[in-house]
């Protein structure tokens, strides 16, 4: 086992090549918790939203989902959202649940509102609209062509 100093050193080499890459790809991949104020939300259908998930404003992602747990009273999703700190949100925004295409991963879009008043630290949004599913879509479709203007 006559090892030369040289393949030594180039294993070192790569092992630093390789963590430098996992690092660059992980600040690249937006995966990161976004750290500010809390806010929540109640859904009664989460489909698929998990925690760690994205929340948007108009497709920048200015949240991270940080918790999600059901209530046993009444069976809705309470979820718990970090907002960026520069991102101020009126208190009549909404939050929808929709998909990444219909395969994709799930996440919150936010829609702000016009009031003068900012949700803060801990305050829950009153305005949500659950997730809705293939199947419910369709279902809407077809309810809709078989009404006949009744």
């Amino acid at each position: 086992m006559n090892k030369k100093p040289v393949e030594t050193i180039m294993g070192f080499v790569v092992l630093i090549v390789a963590v430098l890459f996992l690092l660059f790809a992980y600040r690249v991949s937006d995966l990161q918790v976004v750290k500010g104020y809390e806010i929540n939300a109640r859904f009664l259908k989460v489909g698929g939203l998990s925690v760690g998930s994205d929340v948007r404003i108009n497709g920048v992602k200015v949240g991270t989902v940080v918790n999600q747990k059901l209530d046993p009273e009444d069976y809705m999703v309470d979820v718990v959202m970090s907002i960026a700190n520069n991102i101020r949100l009126p208190i009549d925004s909404e939050a929808a649940i929709v998909g990444d295409g219909l395969m994709g991963d799930k996440f919150i879009k936010l829609e702000p509102g016009k009031a003068g008043e900012y949700l803060t630290n801990g305050d829950t949004l009153a305005n949500t609209k659950d997730f809705k599913t293939l199947e419910d879509m369709v279902g809407e479709i077809i309810f809709m062509v078989t009404d006949n203007g009744k």
